[in-house]
């Protein structure tokens, strides 16, 4: 499916789909970040006027199934200041390790990578001053 020049996951959810819309060539400046191939959306969580969490895929396959497939995870930061954020990447795969970047930055946390992260899940996090004001986990995909 594509959306303003932007290709979504045929599974992606309604809310995935309008966040793309309402601002297509931000969500391009979050696949570029992820790098060369990741240009598939495939979930997308926006938290109010503080951040927008993206997970794109490159649209391969790392295993026996349609959901081990890379994935990788960009946190924007959209105030415009830096500020004290986190964002994780779990995979749906108890073995492998949870993986995750925090600090203080003013463009975005990221970008991660799981080999197998679709069905896993982002956990994005942003305190403002002494106010957490993000403290969200987003499951990447369309999973059961």
């Amino acid at each position: 499916m594509n959306i303003q020049g932007v290709t979504v996951d045929k599974q992606a959810s309604d809310t995935t789909k309008s966040i793309i819309a309402a601002d297509a060539k931000v969500a391009v400046a979050a696949a570029n970040v992820c790098g060369a191939g990741y240009t598939t959306s495939v979930s997308a969580a926006r938290y109010g006027t503080y951040g927008t969490t993206y997970t794109w895929t490159n649209g391969k396959t790392t295993g026996s199934s349609y959901y081990d497939r890379p994935i990788c995870a960009v946190f924007f930061n959209d105030t415009g200041a830096a500020h004290s954020m986190r964002l994780k990447l779990s995979t749906n795969y108890t073995s492998i390790p949870d993986v995750e970047d925090s600090g203080t930055f003013s463009t975005y946390a990221g970008p991660l990578y799981q080999n197998r992260g679709y069905c896993g899940q982002t956990y994005s996090y942003m305190k403002v001053g002494t106010n957490v004001v993000v403290d969200n986990y987003m499951t990447v995909g369309a999973c059961n």
